[in-house]
């Protein structure tokens, strides 16, 4: 596993969760680092993605409510998930690839992690 996901769970709607991926070094550098989410019975769906150079994309549905970043530092890309609604229940991936964004155009996944919001 190349890229390793933490900080899911479950909280009230209303609430803040913040997601960890970290990965090897040459991901890192190489690669634009992304979160998409897969609720049930729906295809997976691109968060937000976040090139080197630092420009940032974000689904329509997540805009002002959930941003991502990285820390050059620890390899790591974050999301933090603040004003969560029970729409955003689903299974969050870390991905690496081109800034694209589509599922095809990424390389690496991690394992996913479980974010459940209650109403």
């Amino acid at each position: 596993v190349q890229l390793v996901e933490s900080g899911g769970g479950f909280v009230q709607a209303g609430g803040s969760l913040k997601l960890s991926c970290t990965t090897s070094q040459k991901i890192f550098v190489t690669n634009a680092l992304a979160w998409y989410r897969q609720a049930p019975g729906k295809q997976r769906e691109l968060v937000a993605i976040m090139d080197r150079d630092g420009r940032t994309k974000y689904a329509d549905s997540v805009k002002g409510r959930l941003t991502i970043s990285r820390d050059n530092a620890e390899n790591t890309v974050y999301l933090q998930m603040n004003n969560l609604n029970p729409e955003d229940t689903a299974v969050y991936y870390c991905a690496a690839g081109t800034y694209i964004g589509a599922v095809r155009s990424m390389n690496y996944w991690g394992q996913g992690t479980q974010v459940t919001v209650s109403s």
